[in-house]
């Protein structure tokens, strides 16, 4: 009897212990996410301040060509936007993402984009651009 028990009791082991897992997974990409997106909030706030300066003629051109890179960042995650709400979004954005990578364009805005990447390789893209 004890031997029955012990059978039964393994598989619900197994499936607590792999949805622990999946739950400490997507806690650690939903906070992924979020740093994201306060990265790109900081962002287009300093876009948005460096275009008023342009409108009254203080911006320098370093700082016009940072605001035109962000813009073109908020454009990148506007596209993705639609994207998340068309039917079956978990398979479209993927795909849309690896056949961009394929063809040689970037769609992912560069603060999702660069959150992947270890702080090492992030700091080497910097100084190259």
């Amino acid at each position: 009897m004890k031997v029955w028990v012990h059978f039964v009791r393994a598989p619900i082991r197994v499936v607590l212990i792999s949805r622990k897992r999946t739950t400490i997974r997507l806690k650690r990409q939903m906070v992924r996410v979020k740093i994201a997106l306060a990265q790109e909030k900081t962002e287009t706030k300093e876009m948005l301040v460096i275009y008023r300066k342009y409108t009254q003629g203080n911006a320098s051109e370093a700082e016009m060509k940072m605001a035109n890179k962000q813009f073109l960042d908020v454009l990148k995650g506007l596209g993705l936007g639609v994207f998340a709400v068309l039917p079956f979004a978990p398979i479209t954005i993927p795909v849309m993402i690896k056949v961009g990578r394929w063809v040689g364009v970037d769609i992912i805005p560069s603060s999702f984009s660069s959150a992947k990447l270890p702080r090492q390789q992030q700091e080497k893209t910097r100084e190259k651009s």
